[in-house]
């Protein structure tokens, strides 16, 4: 089978995850926090999980100990964090207040569109190495846009877009994914090197996003049972990532 049906197969299925959102409107309120704490949980261990027992290892056997490896994983967490810093920036310059909630959801679609794209990259970078670290690779980001998408979704909500409104440019967003994985394509046919840098610059942005955005967010629960939860969803994220290195060596 085609290393494109995998690439592409995968960035549509991560982006049909952005009408996700609409199934939750009909739960009750405490039910989809519960179940959100457990799926930011998991993906926190996922990311770090595929980052230490996935990416690395991959880059360091086909490197070896070289200084590159650990200079594209640096790249990669600044990377994330100045993606981050663009699209906070132009939160904080834009009220959010009843007045204009319209551009709060302009934005959030804004920083969406490059959300999406570095995840089209990623998957397709890959899945360019090896049909298992794209794999794996895929699982991580699906486990950390679930609750992602639950969120944007609520944001375009309070935003003012109709539900219909809302789900299709959440989708048309999420269609920047497979912009991006024709990007990781072009340049890895260009560049002999480009897994090289692609797998430890991915590592990086997992990383990033898994201590840097998740786990603070986790810290915010002081309850003992809640924290308890989280702790046991993190280590279930990590034992899946462990399982699939298992099975695929």
């Amino acid at each position: 089978m085609s290393i494109y049906f995998y690439i592409f197969g995968s960035v549509l299925l991560v982006s049909f995850l952005s009408l996700f959102g609409v199934f939750f409107l009909s739960l009750s309120p405490k039910f989809v926090e519960k179940l959100t704490l457990f799926l930011v949980s998991l993906s926190a261990g996922t990311l770090l999980g595929d980052s230490f027992l996935h990416l690395l290892p991959e880059a360091v056997a086909k490197n070896g100990t070289s200084l590159r490896v650990w200079l594209w994983l640096i790249i990669g967490l600044i990377s994330f964090f100045v993606l981050e810093k663009i699209v906070h920036w132009r939160h904080c310059h834009i009220q959010t207040g009843p007045r204009h909630p319209h551009h709060l959801g302009v934005m959030n679609l804004v920083g969406d569109c490059l959300h999406n794209f570095f995840d089209g990259i990623i998957i397709a970078g890959s899945f360019l190495v090896s049909i298992p670290l794209g794999t794996v690779t895929l699982i991580a980001v699906v486990a950390h846009e679930i609750p992602q998408e639950i969120g944007d979704f609520g944001v375009l909500l309070y935003a003012g877009y109709t539900r219909r409104r809302a789900l299709f440019l959440n989708f048309i967003t999420a269609l920047t994914a497979v912009l991006g994985a024709v990007v990781a394509i072009v340049l890895g046919a260009k560049l002999d090197n480009f897994s090289d840098f692609i797998v430890p610059f991915t590592a990086g942005g997992f990383i990033y996003i898994a201590t840097a955005d998740l786990i603070p967010e986790l810290k915010k629960e002081t309850a003992a049972h809640k924290s308890l939860y989280q702790l046991i969803s993190i280590i279930v994220g990590v034992l899946i990532m462990l399982a699939l290195k298992l099975i695929f060596e």
